[in-house]
């Protein structure tokens, strides 16, 4: 990150091998998993949302300048959030809940994409891998790329408002308390950044067991090579 290359912890080479997959993770992911909360809001009852512009993997409609920002200072960020009318669904609690779980979802696929191709590459290209510089670091990128998924859908799936996690466990919460969230919204957010600036969170923990649940996942059709 780079907060580790101006503090001497990288070198230029692996710090911009990690500036690429930071921008990678912005202008790909990030919009993926924004429409991700769009696509599954649209399949669940919210049409219009495709007429508000976020139906679409175009990232400028998604960044969020910030967020952006922060994954290339912190590792982790947001993107602009998907406005999803909860009145189109049926039920607009469990509604809203499986739409803010569409989005973590897309991180842990882009994760699990990146680390079959990570695997693919240590099972038959295993010379490019560890015996070539720049095979070295493509293997860094991929690294990169599939642990800062993983720590965006940890993140998102913190239950904070207006974080991803609040929406999936507001519809186990009585309507009352939905709303008391709501109405203190900006005070959970301050409280979040203050958590996650100071490292109050078990973000890291968490990411690193879920990394190697994936590496492990994704390294099962080649366990017979």
């Amino acid at each position: 990150m780079l907060f580790q290359l101006l503090g001497g912890g990288l070198d230029f080479a692996n710090a911009l091998v990690i500036i690429l997959a930071d921008l990678l993770i912005i202008f790909l992911i990030l919009p993926f998993h924004e429409w991700a909360h769009a696509f599954a809001a649209s399949l669940l009852g919210d049409k219009d949302i495709k007429n508000r512009g976020r139906l679409t993997l175009n990232p400028l409609e998604h960044i969020d300048p910030i967020g952006a920002l922060c994954i290339i200072l912190i590792g982790f960020g947001w993107a602009k959030p998907v406005e999803i009318d909860a009145r189109n669904f049926k039920n607009p609690k469990v509604g809203m809940g499986i739409s803010a779980l569409a989005g973590p979802l897309a991180n842990f696929v882009a994760a699990l994409a990146g680390g079959l191709v990570l695997n693919a590459l240590s099972t038959f290209c295993p010379e490019f891998v560890y015996f070539n510089q720049f095979g070295h670091y493509v293997y860094l990128f991929l690294l990169y790329y599939t642990i800062i998924n993983i720590s965006l859908a940890v993140f998102n799936l913190i239950p904070i408002p207006p974080l991803d996690g609040s929406k999936i466990l507001f519809m186990f919460l009585p309507d009352r308390w939905v709303y008391n969230f709501y109405k203190y919204e900006n005070v959970f957010f301050l409280v979040l950044l203050v958590l996650v600036w100071f490292d109050f969170l078990p973000i890291s923990e968490i990411s690193s067991f879920l990394s190697q649940f994936v590496f492990w996942l994704s390294g099962l059709p080649f366990a017979a090579f």
